[in-house]
């Protein structure tokens, strides 16, 4: 096995992982990245398959709750309304995928597009992530100027529903599910932690959806020969997915998403200049 190959792979999978549940978009880091070193697997058989690996790591983080969750079901009409919230807010994204994602593949999934929506997302989350005030724990400071959801057990059923047209957008490569996840469910009044939290549990179907389905199209281009990368893929996405769910939310509750934002749009302005002067 080429040893350059290898760490195109290794490259690309510590990207998956690292970027999935951040808002800045692991799609359009994966293709910005494949197209600027010179990766690319038929319809991106490899980039489906080391998905599985950032999903597991939030599967694995999350397991204690999920139990917690599935088990209060029968008795707990807070855990019943959260588990449809979820299921709701899953559904447009589900709907637009199954019909359209082929189209949106086919024209949108391009690093010129994927430079410019890094770029626009970037200067959305400032915005947002300025506008949204956190509310105060410490005794005595008194009521908030913007008092916010903090708890995802609480959102509204709509909530979730508007959340999960917000997850629409990040059909556009370079978007972020994450992202318009995050901004969605902040505009309706969570948290920037509630927000975050309650996009890791939106991403377990969605993305599990979305893996089955690319599996499903693309399992004719699988092949022996790829085992390797694959596994390394899967391993590498799953480390660096798993290192950032335990901290991610910490750091959000902390900082913000100014780190990200920033991020955003440095890397989809050098993607333009990249691009302009390498083609």
């Amino acid at each position: 096995m080429d040893l350059v190959l290898i760490a195109k792979a290794l490259v690309l999978a510590v990207v998956e992982g690292a970027t999935e549940f951040i808002p800045v978009s692991s799609t359009g880091h994966q293709l910005l990245i494949g197209h600027f070193i010179g990766f690319h697997s038929p319809n991106n058989t490899f980039e489906v398959l080391i998905q599985l690996g950032a999903i597991l790591a939030i599967l694995f983080v999350y397991f204690g709750r999920l139990w917690g969750i599935a088990t209060a079901l029968p008795n707990d009409p807070r855990a019943r309304r959260f588990v449809l919230a979820v299921l709701i807010a899953f559904l447009p994204a589900a709907i637009v995928g199954g019909l359209f994602s082929k189209y949106i593949k086919f024209y949108l999934f391009n690093p010129w597009i994927v430079c410019a929506t890094l770029v626009a997302g970037g200067l959305v989350l400032l915005v947002i992530d300025d506008m949204v005030g956190e509310p105060k724990s410490a005794p005595g400071d008194g009521p908030t100027e913007h008092p916010r959801k903090t708890d995802v057990f609480e959102f509204s059923l709509p909530m979730a529903l508007k959340i999960g047209l917000f997850q629409c957008v990040a059909m556009i490569p370079g978007v972020s599910r994450s992202g318009a996840t995050i901004v969605g469910a902040m505009l309706m009044g969570a948290s920037k932690r509630s927000a975050t939290e309650f996009s890791f549990y939106l991403a377990m179907p969605t993305m599990a959806g979305a893996f089955a389905k690319d599996l499903l199209d693309n399992y004719k281009n699988l092949s022996s020969n790829d085992a390797l990368l694959i596994v390394i893929g899967f391993v590498a996405a799953f480390v660096s997915a798993l290192i950032v769910v335990r901290t991610v939310l910490d750091y959000v509750s902390r900082h913000g998403f100014w780190l990200f934002a920033w991020w955003r749009i440095i890397v989809g302005s050098l993607g333009f200049a990249g691009l302009i002067l390498f083609g």
